[in-house]
């Protein structure tokens, strides 16, 4: 399987109202340094939730065109995604990657 198919099965799995920083897609498809990569593909992303996936301190990552940026914090905001300043919730919104059924807590089991 390639990095982009890959990091586009890992992306489609991120739930409604959760997110993922681009570093920890790179670290969950086994190429933990790969931050800039997986943004690569999300740039060019169809048919995935590309939306759930953030930089590494909770922000929306800047683009050339800023509809995209903005689309992007309608559609987490869209879904119950919390932000603070300008950031999501991280704490409180960050999908665990795991496979399992959900826990008390909402996230998925590790």
């Amino acid at each position: 399987m390639t990095f982009k198919t890959a990091v586009l099965r890992l992306v489609a799995r991120i739930p409604r109202g959760r997110v993922a920083t681009y570093g920890q897609v790179a670290a969950l498809v086994g190429r933990p340094r790969s931050a800039r990569a997986v943004g690569q593909v999300m740039r060019f992303a169809d048919g995935v939730p590309w939306h759930r996936v953030v930089n590494a301190q909770g922000g929306i990552s800047r683009r050339p065109r800023v509809s995209g940026m903005v689309t992007q914090r309608i559609r987490l905001e869209q879904e119950g995604v919390q932000f603070r300043r300008g950031r999501v919730a991280l704490p409180r919104c960050r999908w665990r990657g795991g496979v399992g059924p959900r826990r008390a807590g909402g996230f998925a089991r590790d």
